[in-house]
Parts: structure tokens; sequence; C-alpha cells
């Protein structure tokens, strides 16, 4: 296949620039019903260009053209990002007076960046993989990672924070994005997986116990106070009265405060999920022959990478109230503790997939 299906999916993403400009031009009156058929042309628009554009060789994957649509609005997402901020005007006016209350809040302001920057090269990474008939298990774990974590805060944060009472019909369509990204998931999940490795690098490898492995060691190391840190942030996310919780959210990050709740719904999935990862992980870098411990520690990479992104961000972000955001004295000491907590993964997800001898099980030569 040529390369003329990626090219038209590159080229369908920027048609949302003019396309998100018309429809709010041409969008006078101020009801959800217009948003919603406004929607609905989005997508037939986006549909018959692509049967156009793809005429010639159609690709046979459905995820193609879920990837598609989602590079689609990935655009439209940080556009509305740029809108926000003021950066640009008249593209999506109408849609941020009537959308759901959560994505005019600091967290929901920074998954739009994040989806509109991170996502979107992901989609069109996995865009081209499909193209070119090649695997698209990595790239795809990695985001699969980071939609969960996206929905997991989304939802819940949506029902019990303040918002909760103002959810929009808006709230309730994004069940289908939801359903037919867990669909991609499993599809993500079917694809094969590609690492291989010799017997006899798979049997030296087996063969080194933890300390003679540096890299590992250090990555054991660095586990035990990320399980610490998750736990302690969990505690502060549920009110814990210790003085160290009190000083901790006071000084450091007073955000875990904030009514809208996702601080909170983050610090719960953080100490739920990730304190589970990361002692099956230890258990993996000391026992070798595990070979699931790549696939596992690229979805949770993706998911701490999206979480960090967004609480970072939400905590210094203007749209923060100023009693919520940190405090000018600590926040270099901030940035480092959660840029180190989110940069590891992403740093020990790339070892496990560039060298997975160790976790690669041993399978016995067969004879005739």
């Amino acid at each position: 296949m040529n390369a003329s299906a990626g090219t038209g999916v590159f080229v369908l993403s920027l048609l949302s620039i003019p396309i998100s400009y018309i429809f709010n031009f041409l969008i006078y009156t101020n009801s959800i019903e217009a948003l919603v058929v406004a929607g609905v042309l989005t997508v037939l628009v986006i549909a018959i260009s692509a049967r156009i554009l793809l005429k010639k060789k159609p690709p046979k994957d459905p995820l193609f053209y879920v990837y598609a649509v989602y590079a689609f609005f990935s655009v439209v997402n940080l556009i509305i990002g740029l809108e926000q901020d003021g950066i640009i005007d008249g593209f999506m006016t109408f849609y941020l007076k009537e959308a759901d209350p959560y994505i005019n809040t600091a967290h929901g302001h920074m998954i739009s960046y994040w989806d509109g920057c991170a996502h979107y090269l992901m989609y069109l990474l996995m865009v081209a993989a499909i193209t070119w008939g090649a695997s698209y298990r990595v790239i795809g774990l990695y985001w699969v990672g980071s939609f969960l974590m996206r929905v997991i805060v989304y939802i819940p944060g949506n029902v019990v924070g303040k918002y909760g009472t103002q959810l929009s019909p808006l709230f309730f369509i994004h069940t289908a994005y939801v359903l037919l990204s867990v669909w991609a998931c499993f599809r993500v999940f079917s694809q094969p997986p590609t690492r291989e490795a010799l017997p006899t690098s798979i049997q030296e490898a087996h063969k080194k116990s933890l300390v003679q492995r540096p890299l590992d060691f250090l990555f054991a190391i660095y586990l035990i106070p990320a399980v610490a840190f998750c736990i302690f942030r969990g505690l502060v996310a549920l009110d814990c009265s210790a003085q160290w919780c009190q000083e901790y959210v006071q000084h450091y990050e007073p955000y875990l405060k904030d009514p809208s709740a996702y601080p909170k719904i983050q610090m719960l999935v953080n100490m739920f999920y990730s304190v589970p990862y990361y002692t099956i992980t230890l258990y993996g870098l000391v026992v070798p022959g595990y070979d699931w411990i790549p696939d596992l520690a690229l979805v949770h990479s993706g998911a701490v990478a999206q979480a960090q992104f967004a609480h970072i961000g939400a905590s210094l972000h203007t749209r923060t109230p100023f009693t919520y955001r940190v405090p000018e004295a600590n926040k270099t000491l901030f940035l480092a503790v959660n840029t180190l907590y989110g940069l590891m993964p992403q740093i020990l997800s790339y070892r496990c997939i560039n060298s997975p001898a160790f976790f690669m099980k041993l399978r016995p030569d067969k004879k005739d």
C-alpha cells in the first residue's frame, strides 16, 4: 500500500481548522441542539472526504478509520485549548459556551492540549503503521494507557465534583467515544508481539541477578519511593489528618484540594493503579520470564505521561484559583519531583521494549 492513505488522514485532520471556523461563524442560536447538528455534519464531511481521498486503495484495518476520525478531533481539541488561552479567537466560541463544564476547568484545559499534541502524533503514527503494513502494537499500547487514565479520571470527576449538577448532553455523547475506544483497546491488544531475542541471549539474561544488572537495580530502587509517593498523595487526597499531609497540601500541592475533584480522583487512581503496578514490576525485575512486563510498562507509561502533564499544568495554570496553585517558593521542588515521577516510567518502558531478553520465556527447542 502506498502512502496516499496516510497523507489523506493528515489532510483531513487539517480540514478541522476551516470547518470549525465556518461552523462557529454560521451558528447564531445559543442551543445545544445546534451544536449536536454541527457535530453530526462535521462527521459526515469527514466520512465523505475520506471516501474521496481513499477511493483507490482503502485500508482494510477498521482501526485506520477510527484513528483518522480521532486525528481530526485532536486538532479540534488543540484549537479549543488555544482559544481558551486567547491565542486564537472565533473558532470554537459557541462550543465553549455550551460544552461540558469539564472543558473549562484547568484539568480539562490541559487534556485539550494533550489530545491536540500527544494523541494527535500517536494517531498519525498508528495510521502510518497501518498504511505500510507495520505493527502498531507499541504505540497503540501507549495510547491505551493514556486513554484509560483520561476516562478513569474524567467520568468519576464529573460525577462527584462540583460540576456534577451541570452535566450537559455532551457528557452522555462522550460515552460513544468511550465505547469505541474500548473496542480499539482490545483490537490493539490482539496484535501479535514483535519482541524477539536469541535463545542464547535469553539464557544469559536469566542468569544475571538484579545486582549484576545496574540499570534494573536503579529502577528497582526507584520503585520503592515511587510506591510511597503514590500512597502518600492518595492519603492527602483522602483528607488525612496527619501533620505531614496537612503541611504538604498547604505548601507544595494545594491543587489536591481543588473542588473540581479531578486532582483528588487522579491521586486515588495513582494509589490504586500505580502501586500494584510498581509492586508487580519490582517482582518482574527480580524474577525472569514474565513476558507481559514490557506491555504493562508501555500502558503504565502512557497513563502516567498523560496524568502528570495534566496535573502539573493544572497546578500552575491561571484557570486554577490562586489559592490552589503551587506556591512560588516551592515551585522548583514541585516541578522536579513531579517531572521525575512522570519521566521514570518512560525510561523504564523504553528499557523493557529495547532489551526484552530478561522478560522473555525460554522455550525448549523442538525435536524431530
